[in-house]
């Protein structure tokens, strides 16, 4: 029986039924080419790659005349790629069996995010036919596969490669998980800014026993591990959270409990508002464990790796249009939030305004994630109405 392409459970249940774990696509993307190829949007398949990673399939698809020609151009973003699913005998359902029970969805990828990619596809499936087509502007999909990965070979390179081709996005939704406790009551505006920095302590190898031959490089890092966490940074800003900084590996090369070790290291995972730029938390984290450091007499070295810039969608058209679609659908009011992790948000905010809104997240990445039927629905319709007040704008 052919797939409906505006009935997002169905669709939602097809692909959960890809085990596209990170990098493989395992037909995901060829399923939603099948579904949008018909309704008339150009299709392109994108393997991107880069030497030392994987490649990684991914999926523009648009339909329209194209942003800054012939109207505005509303992007959706998603990905269709999943985390393992860990231990498959601890799942009361198969985690690629799609099974629907009491009212829920289960499967990987359910909450996060092939069922907003199913929501998004059906709603604007339902808005094409009930216009006809696209009355004016630009509607596109962009799904990576390279989400839950790397992020390197994914919506990054993709973009570039609409830019290249003058591709103008006026607006971009991003489905992620972002709804907290019930469907809607949050929408994401924008994201901390993240790194990660390693701190290295040298010492000197030496038997355990005759220490004060020896420089034991491990009280040294904690010293400096205490001082970075428990120094803040901030008291976080009228849009963000704190700023945080986590300790979150601590290891030495040694593997005997009588030697002590000529080096320890410590990595740090670091969540920074709009009130600092990545060079200006480089710059705190390494005053502060110099000054740490030379308390103890410490030699350390540092190195900081990994980047999402902070960034923030002021209120405007795209957050009111969402607001409206979330009140007149399910009545609620949604909190302009920007708390959490990252998303693939932080690679997109650069081309154009974008904000988030998806399922709940209480069950992403966990066993047994699941959502529920309903909020399918509803959210499919949430998606409808923000799409009709976005081209309603420009006719």
């Amino acid at each position: 029986m052919p797939l409906d392409p505006t009935d997002p459970v169905e669709l939602s249940r097809a692909l959960i039924r890809c085990p596209s774990v990170t990098p493989h696509e395992a037909g995901a993307l060829t399923l939603l080419e099948d579904v949008l190829r018909p309704a008339g949007f150009e299709c392109h398949r994108l393997t991107m790659t880069e030497a030392g990673t994987p490649d990684v399939e991914n999926l523009f698809a648009r339909i329209g005349k194209g942003g800054g020609n012939g109207g505005p151009h509303l992007c959706f973003a998603g990905h269709t790629d999943v985390v393992p699913v860990g231990e498959e005998s601890r799942w009361s359902q198969p985690p690629f069996g799609a099974e629907i029970v009491d009212g829920w969805l289960y499967g990987r990828g359910a909450a996060d995010m092939k069922s907003a990619v199913a929501c998004f596809v059906a709603a604007a499936q339902d808005y094409l036919k009930a216009n006809g087509g696209l009355p004016r502007g630009t509607l596109s999909l962009l799904i990576t596969g390279d989400e839950e990965g790397a992020g390197i070979n994914g919506t990054v390179k993709v973009l570039k490669w609409m830019a290249e081709r003058g591709e103008v996005v006026n607006g971009c939704l991003v489905g992620e998980p972002t709804s907290a406790r019930q469907l809607g009551d949050e929408i994401k505006i924008g994201r901390r800014g993240y790194m990660n920095a390693e701190v290295t302590v040298h010492g000197k190898q030496g038997h355990s026993a005759y220490g004060h031959l020896a420089d034991n490089p491990i009280p040294k890092l904690a010293r400096i591990l205490d001082r970075v966490s428990s120094t803040p940074m901030d008291k976080g800003t009228a849009r963000f959270q704190p700023s945080s900084v986590q300790a979150t590996l601590i290891s030495v090369p040694n593997t005997a409990t009588n030697v002590i070790p000529g080096a320890a290291r410590a990595n740090f995972n670091i969540r920074y508002n709009d009130l600092h730029t990545r060079a200006d938390v480089e710059t705190w984290v390494r005053t502060q464990c110099e000054q740490a450091a030379s308390e103890v007499g410490a030699q350390i070295s540092l190195r900081f790796f990994g980047t999402g810039d902070v960034f923030l969608t002021e209120p405007g058209p795209l957050v009111d249009n969402m607001l409206e679609a979330v009140k007149a659908v399910i009545g609620r009011t949604a909190s302009l939030t920007t708390n959490g992790g990252t998303s693939d948000a932080r690679f997109i905010y650069r081309y154009c305004p974008v904000i988030e809104l998806g399922l709940v997240n209480d069950t992403v990445h966990q066993v047994d994630e699941r959502v529920p039927v309903a909020d399918i629905l509803a959210l499919t319709r949430i998606y409808r109405h923000f799409i009709e007040r976005y081209f309603a704008a420009a006719i």
